[in-house]
């Protein structure tokens, strides 16, 4: 079945297959980054900036974490009243008599009804504070994390694609997934630190005002803490970054598998496969293994430090109420402040272990926005609305790799509305000739310009808003068939998704699905057959309307049948449009306007036959 276009004749025509060289004729602004992406600056000052949105969020929450320590140094007050007022002959305290009646502070029953109330009251007002902290911790570190990861997930789809040829997608993945989610965990354990070093300050404090000695000897064990928590923290840093690079190669393993299961099971490796992912888990598990062998250390060391730091102050606590310079109750408040005090810092290990593991993921998930693509939008870049479709190609070399060139000193004009064929072996360079036209990749040398002006003047958007691209291994989504086709143009209407799937001969079987345009796909669309696929790759391409087309060998893995009905629908969604077809096959290539053959990364125009009747 013919092409509907006409096509016009040359007198070179009766020339079969007579190659010469081509030689041309003269002839989304910013990144809408949210997080910082600033290599040289830490971790530590990214945050702070990145974080400037919720200020006032954080802090309201640090103003809940600060007032955690005059609740907390109330709570040992009504044990000591107890103590020395209630079983012992002290007097209530006077602030107490100013307070209460004198029923409740004259009797020894009321007194002690007062204390209970007291620490009931102290004890309900620490739990709401806790509950307020919490709430609003969770909130900042929920947006936090949808924000980061957004970030991140945006700025992976903008970097050029030589960047995902060197990585794996699972690398990329986890690195959005799990790293990003480190930011939250970062609140959650910064926080109570925050909280704790507060506290610390308070209770030395009050202490200090009971005994000056007892203050000091808890004192004592603070730098010894501080020392241990510096030499383990570089440890656990490292360890960590270990540990989640382990996991991200794992995570590879399935994507890679997952992704190419019909091959695994064509060929019965799924043993092998299986073996693959256990290795990776196994080094990932004696990473872990290593670093819960650190953490425990440091735990170790910080609760014998804190435990001989409880000892001494017992020791000179006691000698103190022997001598009588304090009252029993005022060692138990200071042993009850002591448990208050030594407690963050005995949860110091943990807390630590999930900052650095906190850091150590951030650090990773900013490397990943810390990628420059190698695709980008000069400034003031050139606003294009709809191209007329000129392409031109001047000098253009370029090699996935230094010093391995793809294609060398490729020259050609296309006029607007040009029918043109890509032909060449296999790996000869004729996908990476149409991805330089859309700038997935930018030549090394020379120009390659469109309507006469340089891709790289142009928006990177609006250059790509200019095609409609029907690739050789559909891409479809995991969505309905009528999302599918409208995915180059969101919001088209049902009669437009009609309109193109009947333009491309696809409303037949779609309305033959169980639920029509409404039918899920599955995942790439598996649920349909290649040419159905293709097919709907093709309404796709004509909803979208777009001046230039590009055909990536649109007919390779179907029957002749569904061959001709995509070629029919192929010939009306090129008329009007330049449009480019590589194909391998010689009965397409004939029904083109200019045959282009790519050999040894050279590009040569062939001479087109005359085609007989019977073509």
């Amino acid at each position: 079945m013919p092409l509907r276009r006409r096509f016009p004749s040359r007198p070179s025509e009766s020339r079969a297959n007579v190659s010469r060289p081509i030689r041309g004729a003269a002839g989304e602004r910013g990144r809408d980054v949210l997080f910082s992406r600033r290599p040289r600056s830490s971790v530590h000052r990214r945050l702070l900036r990145d974080a400037r949105p919720y200020g006032p969020r954080i802090a309201a929450l640090t103003l809940l974490s600060i007032l955690a320590t005059p609740l907390a140094l109330l709570l040992p007050v009504p044990l000591k009243i107890a103590v020395d007022s209630v079983i012992g002959s002290e007097p209530a305290p006077a602030m107490l008599d100013g307070l209460l009646p004198a029923a409740a502070t004259q009797s020894d029953t009321g007194l002690l009804i007062t204390v209970g109330v007291l620490f009931v009251a102290i004890a309900f007002l620490s739990q709401l504070l806790q509950l307020g902290s919490l709430m609003l911790g969770t909130d900042v570190g929920e947006r936090l994390l949808i924000l980061f990861r957004t970030t991140l997930f945006l700025h992976v789809q903008r970097l050029s694609l030589s960047y995902h040829d060197r990585r794996a997608v699972g690398d990329s993945a986890y690195r959005i997934h799990w790293d990003a989610s480190n930011i939250r965990d970062l609140v959650e354990a910064l926080f109570p630190l925050l909280a704790g070093i507060s506290m610390f300050g308070g209770i030395l404090y009050v202490t200090a005002r009971i005994n000056w000695q007892l203050a000091l000897v808890a004192l004592v064990v603070a730098p010894v803490l501080v020392a241990i928590a510096r030499i383990f923290a570089k440890r656990l840093r490292a360890q960590w970054h270990a540990a989640e690079t382990y996991e991200s190669r794992g995570l590879s393993v399935v994507q890679e598998t997952l992704g190419a299961l019909r091959v695994v099971n064509a060929f019965g490796q799924e043993q092998r496969e299986a073996a693959r992912f256990a290795e990776r888990v196994a080094d990932g598990s004696r990473a872990r293994l290593r670093l819960a062998l650190t953490q425990g250390g440091l735990a170790l060391l910080v609760g014998l430090t804190t435990a001989i730091g409880t000892a001494g102050v017992l020791f000179v606590g006691v000698s103190q109420v022997n001598s009588g310079a304090i009252t029993l109750g005022e060692l138990l408040m200071v042993m009850a402040y002591l448990t208050l005090l030594y407690q963050p810092l005995e949860d110091m290990g943990k807390r630590v272990a999930d900052l650095q593991q906190a850091f150590t993921g951030l650090e990773r998930a900013y490397s990943l926005l810390d990628q420059e693509p190698d695709v980008v939008e000069r400034p003031n870049a050139r606003r294009l609305s709809r191209a007329r479709g000129a392409i031109g190609f001047h000098g253009v070399s370029f090699g996935y790799e230094q010093g391995v060139p793809v294609l060398e000193d490729v020259s050609f004009d296309l006029a607007p509305g040009s029918f043109v064929a890509i032909a060449g072996t296999t790996g000869a360079g004729k996908t990476t000739l149409v991805s330089m036209l859309t700038r997935f990749y930018d030549p090394d040398a020379g120009r390659i310009t469109l309507d006469r002006v340089d891709l790289r003047d142009y928006r990177i958007a609006d250059l790509r808003n200019q095609f409609a691209i029907v690739l050789q291994e559909p891409v479809l989504f995991s969505t309905t068939v009528a999302e599918n086709i409208a995915y180059g143009r969101p919001g088209a209407s049902e009669q437009a998704i009609v309109k193109a799937a009947k333009t491309a001969n696809a409303h037949d079987f779609i309305a033959a699905l169980p639920n029509g345009y409404r039918t899920q796909v599955g995942e790439r669309g598996m649920l349909l057959s290649g040419g159905e696929r293709q097919r709907v790759s093709l309404a796709r391409a004509f909803l979208k309307n777009a001046p230039i087309l590009i055909m990536d060998e649109p007919t390779s893995a179907v029957d002749y049948a569904t061959e001709e009905a995509i070629i029919d629908a192929a010939g009306r969604l090129a008329e009007g449009r330049t449009t480019l077809l590589i194909t391998h096959r010689q009965n397409v290539q004939l029904r083109c306007e200019r045959i282009l053959r790519v050999e040894r990364g050279r590009v040569f125009e062939d001479e087109r036959p005359v085609p007989s009747e019977a073509a």
